[in-house]
C-alpha cells in the first residue's frame, strides 16, 4: 500500500541520515510521495549529501526562516517544481548555547528571542510562506518534545516548544476550515545533530531508557518518521491540533 501515492511534501530540517526529517524523506518516498527538501547556509552541503542516500533524487531549496526573502520567494521557488503541495514537515529548531544547559535564569531577552522565533513562530511564518501552494486535505506536521514538563538543561528550548504547541493549536483552528490539519509528533530523545548541541543531553538518555514503559532506543528515528507519514496520509482526516506522542509511553510514566 502507498500511503502517500502522488502526494508533494516540502521536508525542512535534513542535517544527516540521522535526522528524523531524514527518514521522514525516505519513508515518503518509498510510499509514492514527491520529496522536497530545505536547508540554508553551511548545513545546506549537509543536506545535499544526505539528500543522495535517499531513494529518489530530490531538490533541496535555500530557505532560512529568520530571513523574510527566502520565506517571501519560496512560494515561487516550490511551484517550480510541483503544483501544490500536500505536506509539510517542520523540522526547525534553535537555541543559542546561553538558553541551554541551565542558565534559565540569566538568558537575555535577545537569545530567548532567537530561540522562539526559529524554533515556534516558524512553524507560522513557513506554513504561511506556502499556504497557496496547499489544497484541502493537506497536512502540516511538526516536530516537537513534549514541553508540559521543565525538563532539566533543556531550559528556554522548553519553553520555545511550548509556544510551538500553542502554534499548532490556534493553526489547526484557523486553518481547519480549509480543510488543512495541524498536529505534532513528540519524540523521545535521539541522537540527532540538534540533541549533541544540547549540554547534558545523556540526561534524556538515561531517563527514558530507565523509565520508558516501552523499549526506547536512542538510535532509532524510524518510529517518530512512520508518525509522521501517518499524518500526511489520508488515514487521519479528522485529526488536527493534536500531539501524538511517539517516546515509548515516558510521558505516562509516573
Amino acid at each position: 500500500m502507498n500511503l502517500l501515492a502522488g502526494k508533494n511534501l516540502l521536508i525542512t530540517g535534513v542535517l544527516s541520515d540521522q535526522s528524523i526529517a531524514f527518514h521522514v524523506a525516505r519513508l515518503a518516498q518509498e510510499q509514492g510521495a514527491n520529496v522536497i527538501l530545505t536547508s540554508f547556509g553551511r548545513a545546506k552541503s549537509l543536506t545535499e549529501r544526505a539528500a543522495k542516500r535517499l531513494p529518489n533524487p530530490v531538490v533541496v531549496l535555500e530557505l532560512d526562516v529568520s530571513n523574510q526573502d527566502d520565506l517571501d520567494s519560496l512560494e515561487k521557488r516550490v511551484s517550480e517544481h510541483v503544483k501544490h503541495l500536500d505536506g509539510v514537515l517542520h523540522s526547525i529548531g534553535f537555541a543559542p548555547q546561553t538558553a541551554l544547559g541551565g542558565n534559565f535564569l540569566h538568558t537575555s531577552w535577545e537569545d530567548v528571542a532567537t530561540a522562539i522565533q526559529i524554533s515556534a513562530y516558524s512553524l507560522k511564518s513557513l506554513t504561511m510562506a506556502v499556504k497557496p501552494l496547499l489544497t484541502s486535505g493537506s497536512s502540516i506536521v511538526g516536530l516537537d518534545f513534549d514541553a508540559a514538563r521543565a525538563w532539566p538543561v533543556y531550559d528556554w528550548m522548553g519553553v520555545a516548544k511550548a509556544a510551538l504547541e500553542a502554534t499548532s493549536r490556534y493553526l489547526a483552528r484557523d486553518l481547519g476550515p480549509e480543510n488543512i490539519r495541524c498536529n505534532l509528533v513528540a519524540a523521545g530523545p535521539l541522537r540527532t545533530m540538534a540533541a549533541k548541541s544540547i549540554p547534558g543531553f545523556k540526561v534524556f538518555e538515561d531517563a527514558w531508557v530507565e523509565r520508558a514503559p516501552l523499549i526506547w532506543d536512542v538510535d532509532d528515528p524510524v518510529p517518530a518518521a512512520q508518525a509522521c507519514i501517518l499524518f500526511f496520509s489520508d488515514w487521519l482526516p479528522a485529526t488536527t491540533g493534536e500531539i501524538l506522542h511517539v517516546d515509548g509511553g515516558f510521558h505516562i510514566a509516573g
